[in-house]
């Protein structure tokens, strides 16, 4: 039983990340019908934005964003996550706009290169340890359950970000505006919603949802490089497809159903496949796109071009 409740805590936990981290994708896709490559490196800039660039230089100042309290650290991630992909959006994408999808994601794919290597130019390429919040990982036992205080740490915050998203998005008139663009967007604009100010709301939304998934997995992982984020950006858009392209719901029900099964293969295959745990997983999701090839949320405007 505690094995059960153990597995069930590590796989909600992964889940939570994986969630976050599709629902920043989603959203984009939903709208822009952009597969935003460059999300997991909104995600490595939340982890590096705790680092003084050139930390070489300036090790002997301390100067070690981290190290200070939480209540300054989140705010300071999240704007500057948000502040880049507000930068991003209205140099890169808004000109594109118009464009193609392949067009979008190669802009997207040159937005990624440039910044993991500006993050390499400041930082290094080799992998930094980060101790950030090192309490929160230590384990409460409850009974012989061992609870690690950042997983649940994680699972709250995403049950009360999610929550306080789907009140935004169903009951405030930009979330009213913004739904409706990721159901039909041109069809929005012919309503007169105003294209610069949703399309950029999505960005900055996004850019939030990339600085928590930072926060809340780096404790856990403990370093970072400049591609850190690109593995967790690999299962979001797994995540979206499974749960269906351009759908909210189906992202946040794919990376669930993503980190469970991955939390699972871990536990119970046999140590010898462990190693090829992710092809297992990534199995899965074959298997589940050929008995639903739209994922299990489609989205019937998801083929409509902005």
């Amino acid at each position: 039983m505690v094995q059960v409740l153990q597995t069930a805590l590590d796989a909600l936990s992964l889940g939570s990340i994986f969630a976050l981290a599709a629902l920043g994708v989603g959203l984009l896709f939903g709208i822009l019908r952009l597969a935003n490559i460059a999300h997991g490196d909104f995600i490595t800039l939340g982890a590096y934005s705790l680092i003084v660039p050139f930390t070489s230089v300036a090790a002997s100042a301390q100067l070690f964003i981290g190290a200070w309290p939480w209540f300054f650290v989140i705010p300071t991630v999240g704007a500057i996550v948000v502040l880049v992909a507000l930068v991003t959006e209205r140099f890169v994408f808004r000109p594109l706009r118009n464009a193609s999808a392949p067009t979008l994601m190669m802009a997207s794919f040159t937005v990624s290169y440039v910044l993991q290597n500006a993050m390499m130019l400041a930082y290094g390429s080799q992998a930094r340890g980060v101790d950030l919040w090192y309490g929160l990982t230590q384990p409460i036992y409850l009974g012989a359950l061992r609870v690690p205080v950042i997983q649940l740490i994680t699972i709250g915050v995403t049950a009360l970000l999610m929550i306080s998203l789907s009140l935004f998005l169903k009951y405030s008139r930009f979330g009213i505006q913004v739904r409706a663009a990721a159901e039909d967007f041109r069809m929005a604009q012919y309503l007169g919603f105003k294209a610069n100010r949703v399309i950029g709301g999505a960005f900055a939304i996004s850019g939030m949802l990339a600085a928590t998934v930072a926060l809340l997995y780096l404790p856990q992982s403990g370093t970072v490089n400049y591609a850190w984020g690109s593995p967790l950006a690999l299962y979001a858009f797994v995540a979206v497809v499974v749960g269906g392209m351009g759908s909210l719901v189906g992202a946040v029900v794919g990376g669930f159903l993503l980190g469970i099964a991955t939390t699972l293969l871990q536990v119970y295959l046999p140590s010898d496949l462990k190693p090829f745990r992710d092809a297992f997983a990534f199995g899965f999701v074959i298997l589940t796109l050929v008995v639903r090839p739209n994922g299990l949320f489609p989205n019937k405007n998801v083929h409509k071009r902005v």
